[in-house]
C-alpha cells in the first residue's frame, strides 16, 4: 500500500464529488504543488495551472478572457494581499456558464476555539481576535490571514459575485470528510462521524466533535464552520447537493463519496474506477439482508452509482440515545430487538474447535450493522448503507459493536444503565477483549489507520494531552506547578500515599515504583481494602488522617480526580498532588547516577540513549548495537523485557531468564544503566516519559513498520529522535534458537 499516495490524495475530497464536465476548461490557481491540480486534470479536458500572484497578469488576462469552465483557487485568496480584486478579475476568466470554486479557512471555526493555531501566526486565538494582537511591523510578515464568512461575502459582494453558494466543510480543506450546503444542517451524531485533524493538535483542550449538537441547536453551525467550499456563478446555477461524505483515508479502491441530493435521491459513488465493483457489492448485501427478513432501504446500481431514496426520518442512534432518559424499560426493549436483527442477518453455522466460545456463528457478518446506519421509522428498523461483511463471523462481535457505538461519548448513559448490563445479559463478559478487539481491527484495517500511524500522530490530537492542556486551563501557573508538577519536591523522609488503585496508579508505580518507596494506596472502594498492587497495600482513605501532615505526600492517581480533591478538602487535606501521565517528572538523581562520564571527550549528538529489547541469547548483534548507540550518546539506558513480558508480545518463551538477560546487559561497558521493562507500560512513549531519552536506537529491521513510524513522529514531536542501525546480517537470537531447536531434534 502506497501510505505516501493515500495522504497526497486526500485533498481530492474536497471536490471529488463536484459533477465537473469532462470537456471543461479548468484554471488551478495554486502556489504549490497539490492533488487538487491532478484531480482537474483526470476531470476536465484541459487544465492550465498558475500561481496566485501571476493570476493579476494583463497578459494572462487578455489571453484567457471568458476561456475557462471552471476556476479553483484553495487556500488562495487568504494570501492575496488584495483578495476583493483578485476575485473580480478572475471572474473576467469565467464564461458565462462558469463557475469560481473557492476553499477558504474560517477565522471563527470551531476548531480555532478548541485550541488550534492560527496558520499564518502560529499563535492560539489570533484569528478569532481579528488579529489585532499581531504587532504592525509583524504583519508585513504574514503570508496570509484568514476571514470569517460575513467577511468573505462582504468579498464577494465587492466583487461582484452577488451569485454564490455557500459549503461547510469538516475538519478542514486539506483533509475533508463531511460537506454541508448552507441550506442544510446535519442529522446525523458527528461526534461518531468526524475525526478532527489539526495543524497543531498538542495545544488542542476540547473535543470538537462532541460541541457540534450544542452548536447546530443554536443556530451556529454554518457559522463557526472550519472551512467553507464557496460555489460562485454567473448564471445563478449550482450542483443540487446538500451534503456529502467523504472517506479518503480508505485508499483508492475502497474510496467513497455519498451524496445527499436536492431532487431527495441519495447517491454512493466509488471515487475511483478501482473501487466501482464495491458498488456492486453493495447492492448484493441490500438483497441478501432483505432475503434474510431485514427491511432495507432499497437502492438501484446503475452508471457506477448506487442512489437510493432520501428518508427524512431519524437515525436509529439518535433516537435510542434520547429513549434512555425518557424511557429505560423501552430502551432495553429496542436493544433487544436490535440485537435479534444481528442474529437474523444471515445464516447460522456451526463453529469449529478454534471458535468454541464464541457464541452464534454468522455465515455473514455484516460489521456495519449498527444503529449509526439504520433509520427509526415509526416503530421500523429501516437499514441501509451496508458495504462490509465477513464470513464466518461471530454475532457477538458485531452485538458488542453496536453497543458501543451507541454509548460512545456519553457519559450519561453510562450513569442511567451502564453498557455492562448488556454484555452481562448477552454473555459477552467472557470474551469482552476479544470483541473489543474484532471492532478495533474493522475500523483500523478499514481507514488505514495502522499504515496512516504516523501521518495521523501529525495531525489528530492526542486524548492524553488534551486532559493535560485542560488541566492546565483549570489552574493559575503556580497552582499549576504545584499540584501537577513538583510531586516529589521535599519529599524526603515523608510516606508517599497515592489515592486510586486503577491504570494510573499502575502507570505511576511502572514508571516510579524503582526511585520512590511507596508507603501504600488508599481507594474508596472498601472491596479493594486488604489486597495489594505490586506488594503494596491498599487502605481506607482514613489512613490519611493518622499521619501528620508533614509527614506525608498525598499522590492523586485517577484521571477524573475532583470528587477526590473535594473528599481530601472535605478532611482538611488540602496539600496533595495530582499525577498527569504527560507531565515532564525528572527522574530522581540518585537513581540517575552520573549521567555524564568525565572522560574529558567531546559532548556526543545525544546526552541520553536509550535501546528495548529482549536480548535473549545474547550475540554480536546485540553488542554491535549497544557500541554503536554509545558512539552517539553519553549515557545509555537499555531496557530488558521480562520473562512473563516476552510470553505476552512474542508469544515464546525465552531462552535465558530475564534476572540473567539483565545482568548480562548490565556487565556490557557500553552500557551505563540497564533496566526492567514493565509489563503493561513498556512502549516508546512509557519509556520516554521514565526516562525522558534524546534518543531511541533500534535496528534496520523495524524501519518501515508503521506502528515505529508512529513512535518516531511521536519523538520528533518532543524533539527527541529515533535512530534505525543496520540490521548485523547472518545473526539473530531468532536464528540462533533455530539452530539449537535443530540440534536438539
Amino acid at each position: 500500500m502506497d501510505v505516501d499516495k493515500i495522504i497526497w490524495d486526500m485533498p481530492q475530497g474536497l471536490l471529488n464529488w463536484y459533477d465537473f464536465s469532462t470537456e471543461g476548461k479548468a484554471l488551478c490557481i495554486e502556489d504549490e504543488a497539490s492533488s487538487i491540480k491532478e484531480l482537474l486534470q483526470e476531470k476536465c479536458k484541459e487544465v492550465i495551472c498558475i500561481g496566485g500572484i501571476a493570476s493579476l497578469d494583463e497578459v494572462f488576462l487578455s489571453q484567457f478572457k471568458e476561456a475557462f469552465d471552471y476556476i479553483v483557487a484553495i487556500g488562495m485568496a487568504e494570501r492575496l494581499t488584495d483578495p476583493v480584486h483578485a476575485l473580480s478579475v478572475w471572474k473576467g476568466l469565467l464564461k458565462r456558464e462558469g463557475r469560481l470554486l473557492l476553499g477558504m479557512d474560517n477565522r471563527l471555526g470551531l476548531r480555532y476555539f478548541c485550541g488550534d493555531r492560527d496558520p499564518f501566526t502560529d499563535r492560539n486565538f489570533d484569528g478569532i481576535e481579528n488579529y489585532r494582537r499581531v504587532l504592525k511591523e509583524d504583519r508585513k510578515n504574514l503570508r496570509g490571514r484568514n476571514y470569517s464568512k460575513e467577511e468573505i461575502c462582504n468579498m464577494l459582494d465587492l466583487s461582484g459575485w452577488a451569485e454564490r453558494k455557500f459549503y461547510s466543510v469538516l475538519p478542514n480543506l486539506e483533509y475533508p470528510q463531511l460537506i454541508y450546503s448552507e441550506d442544510y444542517l446535519p442529522e446525523e451524531e458527528l461526534a461518531i462521524r468526524l475525526f478532527p485533524m489539526y495543524r497543531n493538535p498538542d495545544s488542542v483542550f476540547l473535543e470538537e466533535e462532541f460541541l457540534y449538537t450544542d452548536i447546530i441547536k443554536n443556530g451556529m453551525f454554518h457559522t463557526m464552520a472550519n472551512s467553507f467550499l464557496v460555489e460562485c456563478t454567473k448564471d445563478n446555477t449550482y450542483e443540487n447537493v446538500k451534503h456529502v461524505t467523504v472517506s479518503m483515508d480508505r485508499g483508492r479502491e475502497n474510496a467513497m463519496v455519498t451524496i445527499i441530493r436536492d431532487n431527495h435521491i441519495v447517491e454512493k459513488r466509488a471515487l475511483y474506477e478501482v473501487g466501482r465493483d464495491k458498488l456492486q457489492k453493495l447492492k448484493e448485501n441490500e438483497e441478501d439482508l432483505r432475503a434474510h427478513g431485514l427491511n432495507v432501504l432499497e437502492g438501484k446500481y446503475e452508471r457506477n452509482s448506487y442512489c437510493t431514496p432520501y428518508m427524512d426520518r431519524e437515525i436509529l442512534m439518535v433516537y435510542l440515545r434520547r429513549l434512555i432518559k425518557k424511557d429505560l424499560k423501552k430502551f432495553i426493549e429496542e436493544i433487544d430487538r436490535f440485537r435479534d436483527f444481528i442474529l437474523q442477518s444471515s445464516d447460522h453455522i456451526s463453529a469449529g474447535e478454534e471458535l468454541e466460545g464464541m457464541g452464534i456463528m454468522l455465515k455473514r457478518g455484516y460489521l456495519d450493522l449498527v444503529p449509526l446506519n439504520c433509520f427509526y421509522d415509526n416503530g421500523k428498523y429501516v437499514f441501509y448503507d451496508q458495504e462490509f461483511y465477513e464470513e464466518n463471523y461471530p454475532a457477538n462481535a458485531i452485538i458488542f459493536r453496536a453497543i458501543e457505538i451507541i454509548y460512545m461519548g456519553d457519559l450519561e448513559m453510562d450513569s442511567i444503565l451502564p453498557r455492562e448490563y448488556f454484555w452481562k445479559k448477552y454473555g459477552l463478559e467472557a470474551q469482552l477483549e476479544t470483541w473489543r478487539r474484532m471492532a478495533s481491527e474493522f475500523t483500523t484495517k478499514l481507514r488505514n489507520q495502522r499504515e496512516l500511524r504516523s501521518f495521523n500522530e501529525r495531525f489528530q490530537r492526542n486524548m492524553e494531552i488534551i486532559h493535560t492542556n485542560r488541566q492546565r486551563i483549570n489552574y493559575s501557573a503556580s497552582e499549576y506547578q504545584r499540584i501537577f508538577v513538583d510531586l516529589f519536591r521535599n519529599t524526603e523522609n515523608k510516606k508517599i500515599i497515592l489515592f486510586g488503585s486503577g491504570n494510573f496508579t499502575k502507570r505511576f508505580l511502572a514508571q516510579f515504583k524503582k526511585q520512590y518507596e511507596i508507603y501504600a494506596i488508599v481507594d474508596n472502594d472498601s472491596s479493594k481494602w486488604g489486597t495489594q498492587i505490586e506488594g503494596i497495600d491498599i487502605l481506607s482513605p482514613k489512613i490519611i488522617e493518622t499521619i501528620p501532615e508533614e509527614e506525608r505526600r498525598i499522590i492523586i492517581c485517577i484521571k477524573n480526580y475532583v470528587a477526590i480533591v473535594h473528599q481530601l478538602q472535605e478532611m482538611g487535606v488540602n496539600n496533595y498532588c495530582i499525577y498527569d501521565i504527560n507531565a515532564e517528572y525528572p527522574r530522581k538523581q540518585d537513581a540517575l547516577k552520573a549521567t555524564l562520564k568525565d572522560t574529558g571527550s567531546m559532548p556526543k549528538k545525544y546526552h541520553t540513549g536509550y535501546i528495548a529489547g529482549v536480548f535473549d541469547l545474547f550475540h554480536i548483534g546485540h553488542l554491535n548495537m549497544f557500541k554503536r548507540a554509545k558512539e552517539q550518546c553519553d549515557y545509555l539506558i537499555v531496557g530488558v523485557v521480562t520473562d512473563e513480558g516476552v510470553r505476552k508480545h512474542k508469544k515464546t518463551e525465552p531462552f535465558i531468564p530475564f534476572k540473567e538477560r539483565i545482568e548480562l546487559v548490565r556487565s556490557c561497558k557500553y552500557v551505563d544503566e540497564a533496566v526492567e521493562i514493565p509489563l503493561n507500560y513498556g512502549g516508546t512513549r512509557d519509556a520516554y516519559r521514565m526516562y525522558r531519552f534524546d534518543c531511541q536506537f533500534s535496528g534496520s529491521d523495524y524501519i518501515d513498520n508503521p506502528d515505529w513510524l508512529g513512535e518516531k513522529t511521536f519523538l520528533e514531536k518532543q524533539g527527541a529522535d529515533l535512530v534505525f542501525f543496520p540490521y548485523t546480517e547472518g545473526t539473530s537470537s531468532t536464528k540462533l534458537k533455530s539452530m539449537i531447536e535443530k540440534s536438539l531434534l
